[in-house]
């Protein structure tokens, strides 16, 4: 909070224009190219304990979830 808060003051004082932007979401909007992941416990389906869910959307604890 510091940081952003010295930032804001520098904008101020120098008279820079500031804009705000809503990143909490930013990493469900990338897509992925071939990432699978196991089934969650409590949410496997019944006859398909093995099998594997395709992600269509990044995560954001992916690897990969920063480059998309």
């Amino acid at each position: 909070m510091e940081t952003i808060r010295l930032i804001i003051a520098v904008a101020s004082w120098k008279g820079w224009k500031m804009f705000q932007s809503y990143v909490k979401s930013a990493f469900f909007n990338g897509e992925l190219e071939e990432v699978y992941v196991d089934q969650p416990p409590g949410f496997e389906v019944k006859g398909k304990e093995g099998y594997v869910y395709k992600l269509r959307k990044a995560l954001y604890d992916l690897k990969q979830a920063p480059r998309a």
